[in-house]
């Protein structure tokens, strides 16, 4: 480290400090049926997420453009034809993909990092519209993401990424 360079950081993050936000939200019927995270960690380097996903949730299949890595903590979530119980661990690296996720009936949380950009990527937007279609799933806009100061910002950040 030179005199230019900043110190290595160290923080410290409770999750109970740090508020869920809907971040993709869908109408099953008359219920809604969402994900929530809490952004635990937002940088250039590195996101660090807790994700709530609400029973029979539906996520398209999709990539994202750095290495992500999935752990379930509670409940269980079909992805693909790959049943994941609480205990499994998924690594995506950057260029794979995966899905449909479709969350099991108690739902699933999740503990979940990106290495870099944390940017999905769609594997198959059709494929996913016929999804919802034939299990009558409306799309509900989604909500307004809050992030934190020390995310990065770039131009369309604000624009939809799923759905």
């Amino acid at each position: 480290m030179t005199a230019s360079e900043p110190a290595p950081r160290l923080a410290f993050v409770h999750e109970g400090d740090v508020p869920w936000q809907e971040i993709i939200a869908q109408r099953h019927g008359e219920r809604r049926v969402s994900v929530h995270e809490k952004f635990l960690e937002w940088t250039e380097r590195r996101m660090v997420v807790l994700g709530r996903y609400d029973p029979g949730v539906v996520i398209e299949r999709h990539g994202h453009k750095s290495d992500h890595l999935v752990y379930v903590l509670e409940g269980d979530l079909t992805i693909g034809d790959r049943h994941c119980p609480a205990g499994m661990l998924v690594v995506l690296e950057v260029g794979a993909t995966f899905g449909p996720l479709i969350a099991g009936p108690r739902g699933a949380l999740l503990f979940e990092t990106w290495a870099g950009d944390p940017a999905p990527v769609p594997a198959d937007k059709e494929e996913y519209h016929a999804l919802l279609r034939a299990r009558a799933i409306e799309r509900l806009p989604l909500p307004k993401i809050v992030r934190p100061p020390t995310a990065p910002r770039r131009p369309g950040d604000d624009e939809p990424t799923y759905g």
